[in-house]
């Protein structure tokens, strides 16, 4: 990249002044407390490249350590906010509004910029949010820190910077490392999978790309291009000889989506890759008129696993709950006649799990969330859409249909986030009984 190359040379010319100062460097702290005061711009990328490459040497420990320096010494003034606040509350003039907005803003954002400014600072700032999350949980303190990173990462991952790109065999070996490295929904068994997963004439695989990151998919969707919509991932994945025939082809369902870098969690964008793909799907394929998932229901055992725990009624029988013990048990799996009595209870309980069960007024399943508040509608359940182990442990072996009507996908995106309500079918309804 054009931009990497300038960054390197400027950085090499920093670093030549760095030979010369005699200052120390000796320590992440006095590194960015130089690298926040200082004003030269090869001088700054230079210093910057410094605390990218002592960031790398940290343990976690050190890096805990970091984070509460970042903490302590790079929060917002309480004392200068309340001047400021003060003296914009008597006089509401742009100038104290600029100072009470220059005294609310945090120091740390200042040095996140800067140490941006390194040829690999982007990837290093968001590999740093990854290390933090992991503090999060017993040091709630750091939330603080986290807040300031992802409204910069926010700001520098927005949509409209980034690319979509078509990824098949002939794409860079970087590239398709990183797809069998970052498949998380559906894991690739080596190269053969991922060739049969790009390679074949009805297979589409596209994902997004940031300018800072050229060779680091930011998330990415594998497509299935079928006469009609399917219920089962394991038909998809498996080896299949002879080709559809283009004309039969009138369906795209997106049995894969995975989010490739846990630093930008919380930073949405898989919403804006769907709807590319469709409209690039269309385009290239006009035949196309069904487009929707098969997707997992990561929560649904989870939350069946509760039901029982707490008895809950009407929810369950005490037949029921006898029933769904075989869960735990591979025989089911083998039984016929167990399946065709553990069918209808668990295609009733996983309907209400997903049309009924929230978090506040989302939905409690984190992949429904996604695809509603997309503009998806619930289609359809399939029995043992996924009997592979993960499958099993996850949803019971269920997979939900999530459809994308272009017709009616913004329709359902404002009722869903403005009155809580989910589109879904009329079959799916009907097996919630009463």
């Amino acid at each position: 990249m054009v931009i990497n190359r300038w960054l390197n040379s400027v950085a090499s010319a920093g670093k030549n002044l760095l030979r010369r100062s005699t200052r120390e460097r000796n320590s992440m702290a006095s590194l960015c407390s130089e690298l926040y005061s200082n004003k030269g711009e090869a001088l700054g990328i230079a210093l910057a490249d410094e605390v990218v490459n002592a960031y790398a040497t940290l343990d976690s420990e050190e890096k805990k350590t970091f984070f509460n320096v970042l903490l302590r010494d790079y929060s917002p003034d309480p004392e200068l906010i309340n001047r400021c606040a003060e003296a914009y509350r008597s006089a509401l003039t742009p100038e104290t509004y600029r100072a009470l907005a220059q005294a609310v803003e945090s120091p740390r954002q200042t040095l996140f910029r800067r140490i941006n400014m390194a040829p690999t600072g982007t990837r290093t700032v968001i590999d740093m949010r990854e290390d933090l999350l992991q503090h999060l949980s017993e040091h709630p303190e750091l939330r603080l820190v986290d807040d300031d990173l992802q409204h910069l990462l926010t700001s520098w991952f927005n949509p409209g910077f980034l690319q979509l790109r078509t990824m098949d065999w002939d794409s860079p070996a970087a590239v398709l490392e990183k797809l069998i490295e970052y498949e998380a929904v559906h894991e690739m068994q080596g190269w053969d999978d991922l060739r049969r997963r790009l390679d074949a004439k009805d297979r589409r695989c596209f994902g997004f790309f940031h300018p800072a990151l050229p060779d680091e998919p930011l998330i990415f969707v594998e497509v299935a291009l079928v006469p009609a919509v399917s219920s089962s991932v394991q038909t998809i994945l498996a080896p299949h000889e002879g080709l559809v025939a283009q004309e039969r082809i009138s369906t795209a369902i997106f049995y894969s989506i995975s989010n490739c870098q846990p630093g930008l969690r919380g930073i949405s964008f898989g919403n804006f890759l769907i709807k590319q793909v469709v409209m690039r799907l269309k385009e290239d394929m006009p035949q196309l008129t069904e487009f929707a998932t098969l997707s997992p229901i990561p929560g649904f055992r989870k939350w069946l696993n509760s039901v029982l725990a707490n008895d809950q009624q009407p929810l369950l029988s005490a037949e029921d709950a006898s029933l769904l013990t075989a869960l735990d048990t591979p025989r089911w799996l083998e039984d016929t006649a167990l399946q065709a009595r553990l069918k209808p209870l668990l295609m009733r309980l996983c309907a209400r799990y997903l049309l009924r069960e929230k978090r506040g007024t989302a939905p409690l399943d984190p992949v429904a969330r996604f695809h509603l508040g997309n503009g998806a509608s619930v289609a359809r359940l399939n029995w043992l859409g996924d009997t592979s182990a993960k499958g099993l442990q996850q949803s019971a072996g269920l997979l939900v249909n999530y459809a994308y009507d272009l017709e009616e996908v913004e329709e359902h995106h404002e009722a869903f986030l403005n009155r809580g309500e989910i589109a879904c079918a009329s079959a799916v309804k009907k097996l919630l009984g009463s």
